[in-house]
């Protein structure tokens, strides 16, 4: 079977944007555990915007914040309301901070129990990453037989330093580049918020497995952890780890369905190898998640660097 996963560094404008709305949220949090946050960022040419809602005793320079993560030469223009209280209702009394589907996955492709596709382009762009700190973008398909596809684009840096990397990273694995794409459109310098616009939440699958596993729709960063999209996001994750090492399973799915206001589930369900099970013997409220996974604490924004799961996160 051919799969293919992409992955982006941190000085994509997309990440850019996620690591600033997680920075906002750390700031906060740093000072209030209690913040609500849904903070989104925009960037390009020359400015960047900063919206959403945010409720919090903290006092948080988002200027100064923002032009820590990314420079300082950079025009910043907010537009940050409280959290609407009829959202704040629910939330107060226990329950999600919204609806939606939540999906976990864990599989025994390698150590970080992500798509083996997804894993290879990761390593790859932090290997780059290593020697070359810029905007960039790593691609890379699986064919049957051990051979890959191999696309890589990164901003100062040329096709033929991005073909060694790319070559040495791959012969130490074992694995045959079948074709090799290094700035596949020509060397280039512009990039981030110079060459292109950013958004916060739009590499989401950048973010979770890959294309490989489905998404449930909601983004992660900017938001704190009453906003069930990222804690039980995260939650389901854990769940997927704990029963594909329980079961000594190939592949665990999880999912997970709320209604806004409501404290417990629609759904929570793992698939273990095609075989459905329910979720039983965890607490799976948003308070049990946020106590549980100790998501009270300034730790999101290293979540927007790399991707949100096997990164040695308390939820793996």
């Amino acid at each position: 079977m051919t799969r293919t996963a992409e992955v982006v560094t941190p000085r994509h404008p997309d990440k850019i944007c996620d690591r600033i709305s997680d920075a906002i949220l750390d700031a906060c949090l740093e000072q209030d555990p209690d913040s609500r946050v849904a903070i989104e960022t925009m960037g390009g040419h020359g400015i960047i915007t900063v919206t959403g809602e945010l409720t919090t005793k903290a006092f948080v320079d988002i200027p100064a914040v923002v032009k820590k993560v990314y420079r300082s030469e950079i025009g910043v223009q907010t537009n940050i309301v409280r959290q609407s209280p009829e959202i704040s209702q629910g939330v107060d009394t226990g329950g999600a901070g919204d609806q939606g589907i939540m999906i976990g996955y864990a599989c025994n492709d390698n150590e970080e129990m992500v798509p083996q596709e997804y894993y290879l382009a990761r390593k790859l762009a932090q290997r780059i990453y290593e020697e070359y700190p810029f905007d960039g973008k790593t691609q890379v398909t699986l064919l049957e037989g051990g051979k890959a596809r191999v696309v890589a684009s990164f901003q100062n840096t040329s096709t033929e330093k991005l073909e060694d990397l790319c070559t040495r990273f791959f012969k130490v694995l074992g694995i045959e580049i079948k074709s090799l794409h290094c700035n596949p459109a020509g060397d280039w310098s512009l990039g981030g918020f110079d060459a292109d616009a950013g958004l916060t939440g739009r590499k989401l699958a950048v973010d979770n497995y890959g294309p490989r596993v489905p998404l449930g729709g909601g983004a992660f960063s900017g938001k704190d952890a009453t906003k069930v999209d990222r804690s039980a996001a995260y939650m389901a994750r854990r769940i997927a780890v704990d029963y594909l090492k329980e079961f000594k399973a190939n592949e665990v799915l999880v999912r997970l369905a709320y209604a806004i206001g409501h404290d417990q589930p629609l759904e929570a369900t793992a698939i273990v190898d095609g075989s459905t099970t329910v979720i039983r013997d965890y607490d799976l409220s948003p308070k049990g998640i946020i106590e549980f996974l100790d998501l009270k604490k300034p730790i999101f924004s290293k979540t927007a660097e790399w991707g949100h799961m096997g990164n040695n996160f308390k939820w793996l």
